[in-house]
């Protein structure tokens, strides 16, 4: 009488490597998991699908988790900041704002980003 035992284990094995192949092949990370490095590209390429008076759900629902926010109230309006990283300056193991594009929301809509946006929000004078 023949044993099952190596069918068995051959079978597991064979739905265990189906299992992996599938994870491998069908993973995506989210901008959070990425390294800094493939988070930098992902952040290069979706600041080119972003337009003005998005949302910010939306901004965040497509860039991920800002590496920096800043916030305040001025003249009856609320502007917010967030910085994700978009370029690399220096090998210190450290994000810096320098490494990063801001983009600017007056009232939850996206009025800005780029390398004047940020002085933009520390004068406050926007019209957006």
């Amino acid at each position: 009488m023949k044993s099952k035992v190596p069918v068995i284990i051959g079978s597991l094995f064979a739905a265990y490597v189906a299992f992996v192949a599938v994870v491998v092949l069908t993973y995506e990370p989210t901008p959070d998991e990425m390294d800094w490095e493939d988070r930098q590209a992902y952040n290069n390429e979706k600041l080119t699908e972003i337009t003005l008076g998005m949302p910010l759900q939306q901004v965040r629902s497509l860039m991920g988790k800002p590496d920096f926010s800043e916030a305040k109230n001025t003249q009856n309006q609320s502007l917010l900041v967030l910085f994700y990283r978009t370029r690399h300056s220096k090998a210190d193991g450290e994000t810096t704002r320098d490494e990063c594009t801001p983009l600017l929301f007056k009232e939850n809509k996206l009025i800005a980003w780029g390398e004047d946006t940020y002085q933009q929000y520390l004068d406050s004078g926007i019209d957006g």
